[in-house]
């Protein structure tokens, strides 16, 4: 069985005991979240679209994911501008598709 849940403005396809790193969400490690916009499910080669389900989770630890440079210059023109960014992420553990 697996659903396609919206979680934190993405979809992503989940399935029993999967762990996947999704934007920040609130809450503290160990806390138990339930993502409601189930998009599309399957199970048994019975597919569905929306209906009921709930999809729930737990939070296993917050972090940064890996820094991404951005880079600026224009041609001989002596400019050059460097940055960088890392995102938050927290990574979930799935634990039930109900």
């Amino acid at each position: 069985m697996f659903a396609i849940v919206s979680i934190a403005g993405q979809q992503f396809k989940v399935k029993k005991d999967d762990e996947l790193f999704v934007h920040r969400l609130e809450g503290n490690a160990g806390d138990k979240v339930e993502f409601s916009d189930v998009l599309m499910s399957s199970a048994e080669n019975n597919i569905a679209l929306g209906g009921s389900l709930k999809v729930q989770a737990e939070i296993m630890d917050h972090l940064k994911g890996d820094k991404v440079i951005v880079f600026k210059k224009n041609r001989r023109k002596g400019y050059q501008k460097s940055n960088g960014h890392r995102q938050y992420l927290t990574r979930i553990k799935i634990n039930d598709i109900a």
